[in-house]
């Protein structure tokens, strides 16, 4: 057996197809001046294939994955349109006289390294995002094939890792589940695994040094353990937990139009979706979604040249708002900035981007464009139940700055004879200990607060969760973000407000019945894993969630809590 991070729920047994990196040779001969040109038309004519081919990716995954996932090809098309980037690789080819594909596979590892040394998130998934677009320009340049992998049977995938261009290019009837050396619960791996509903456990280290083409493996996506070959003891036993889990996911297709309320009927919360377009919505309603706890508006301003008109922003949240009415929607103001960089906004290069210039701190200094956004989701919420979200707030400061620029948006939208919502709740994202150690203080500027975890904890922990040398300290039930979650809760209730909380953890099943306990007041979460959570909290007494809360808040080892939890719901069960 070998342990790793479970990164997407269910079972499956099948055979292993290892899947090895590719050794493309790089051309390192020097190049004669007179061949600069040509590779250089080489190299333009690899990356304008390279943009066809993300294109039609993007297409693809946004038809089997949803608009949201399909973003992290908008990313890798502003690499292909990045000129200093591009600049960089023309100016070795002719400065350098090496191959284009030699050129492009320098600057690619240059950039890599570079972000990979920084050791935060954003820059993690920005190498990646680099490095895949480099191979892809390299195997173009070379005419090698950039097509996904093609299975002749149903495989179970082991791989070192997994690009997010060839998890999108799979056929997913082929693909049984995923078991990879790297990655953690937030890597594109496991994001992507939990929207094509694939099983996978990652994090697993050196799975394909162990595992060879046609073994028979078993996948528990649930507990994040795999088998090699196992014994029939333990085939036998899987073979029934398979059964059982698919009997199990029947039930919680049952769960779809009813309240997530405990079974006392004491206690009843709200389940939302986090979405990133309008796309999404159709999955939120089809796993009964109460609501969007998280619109996500970055997806309006990537992939594109130029910022997007009020207009623009108006008809995107109003689409949404009218989908979801009368369920309530809150919008996320721009979150953008550091390395996530848009071609047509000029912004600082910084050492430490992740924790630079971007998010609210980005709007305030650019007032006018958080104005825009203001005003189209004013202009929006006449149409249904909307709230603004301000992220990555550290302080009140930033809280009175926002809402004096939304105060002159709504004395614009009354002079103009617009109408708005004009009740419309204000919160904010508490994603910054400061802020969630200050809740009291913030309580008083806000309607209510979303506690976005994946931030949160690795703020708290100081842990790059995409770190694959030190992901396993990245852990929600840790006691000292269990405590900061609790502050947050007591000090929204203590003044009247609400909290809920948008990041990965409200999806987490090992947390559902802690933060029930807790009364955390809304949950939202990738609409797959509304269900699960649902059927959690259904099975509870508000008595018997409490119980299991305070026990956790008493404990000093997130091992220890999550064990805890689990055999409390193996008595309930």
């Amino acid at each position: 057996m070998l342990k790793g991070i479970a990164a997407s729920p269910g079972i499956e047994i099948g055979k292993a197809h290892v899947i090895e990196s590719e050794q493309v040779n790089i051309n390192t001969a020097a190049i004669a001046k007179e061949d600069i040109d040509k590779h250089v038309k080489t190299l333009k004519e690899a990356i304008n294939a390279s943009k066809l081919q993300l294109k039609r990716i993007k297409e693809k995954a946004e038809k089997e994955l949803g608009a949201d996932k399909a973003e992290i090809f908008g990313a890798h098309l502003m690499v292909l349109e990045d000129p200093v980037f591009l600049d960089e690789i023309e100016s070795k080819i002719k400065n350098e006289l090496i191959s284009a594909d030699n050129a492009t596979s320098q600057v690619v590892k240059n950039y890599v390294d570079i972000f990979n040394n920084m050791e935060d998130e954003y820059m993690k998934e920005r190498a990646a995002d680099i490095k895949d677009v480099g191979e892809r320009i390299i195997k173009n340049i070379l005419g090698l094939s950039t097509d996904g992998f093609i299975f002749s049977e149903k495989v179970i995938i082991v791989a070192r890792d997994l690009t997010p261009s060839d998890t999108a290019q799979m056929d997913k009837d082929k693909v049984l589940a995923f078991a990879t050396d790297m990655g953690g619960r937030t890597s594109h791996t496991a994001i992507m695994a939990r929207s094509l509903e694939i099983p996978a456990v990652v994090g697993l280290v050196d799975v394909t040094g162990k595992v060879q083409d046609g073994d028979i493996i078993v996948i528990d996506g649930n507990k994040g353990v795999i088998y090699i070959n196992p014994e029939q003891s333990i085939l036998k036993e899987y073979e029934r937990l398979k059964q059982d889990y698919t009997e199990y996911r029947k039930q919680l297709r049952g769960l779809k139009d009813l309240p997530a309320e405990t079974s006392d009927k004491t206690r009843q919360v709200e389940l939302s979706a986090n979405i990133g377009t309008p796309k999404d919505v159709k999955g939120a309603l089809e796993n009964g979604a109460e609501g969007v706890g998280l619109y996500r508006t970055e997806f309006l301003y990537m992939d594109r040249d130029a910022l997007p008109s009020e207009e623009e922003q108006f008809n995107a949240y109003k689409e949404v708002i009218e989908k979801m009415a009368p369920r309530s929607i809150i919008i996320r103001t721009l979150d953008i900035g550091g390395d996530k960089k848009l071609p047509y906004l000029a912004m600082p290069d910084e050492l430490n981007p992740f924790l630079g210039y971007r998010a609210i701190r980005m709007c305030l200094g650019k007032p006018q464009i958080l104005k825009t956004q203001l005003r189209g989701i004013l202009r929006a919420s006449a149409y249904g139940n909307a709230k603004i979200m301000y992220p990555m707030v550290s302080g009140s400061e930033e809280v009175r700055r926002a809402n004096a620029i939304l105060n002159e948006a709504k004395q614009e939208l009354k002079a103009e004879g617009i109408s708005f919502d004009e009740n419309l709740e204000v919160g904010i994202m508490v994603e910054i200990p400061s802020a969630a150690v200050t809740a009291d203080i913030l309580a008083k500027e806000v309607d209510f607060f979303s506690i976005g975890t994946n931030d949160l904890i690795q703020y708290t922990l100081a842990v790059d969760r995409m770190n694959e040398h030190i992901s396993y300290l990245y852990e929600p039930l840790h006691p000292a973000v269990l405590r900061l979650i609790k502050n947050v809760i007591d000090a929204s209730h203590k003044a009247g407000k609400w909290t809920g909380m948008c990041g990965e953890m409200a999806g987490d099943t090992s947390a559902t019945a802690i933060l029930l306990g807790m009364g955390l007041d809304e949950f939202s979460m990738s609409a797959s894993s509304i269900p699960q959570v649902k059927k959690i909290i259904r099975s509870l007494t508000y008595k018997e969630a409490r119980q299991i809360a305070q026990k956790a808040l008493s404990m000093d080892k997130p091992e220890d809590i999550r064990n805890m939890v689990e055999q409390e719901m193996a008595k309930i069960r």
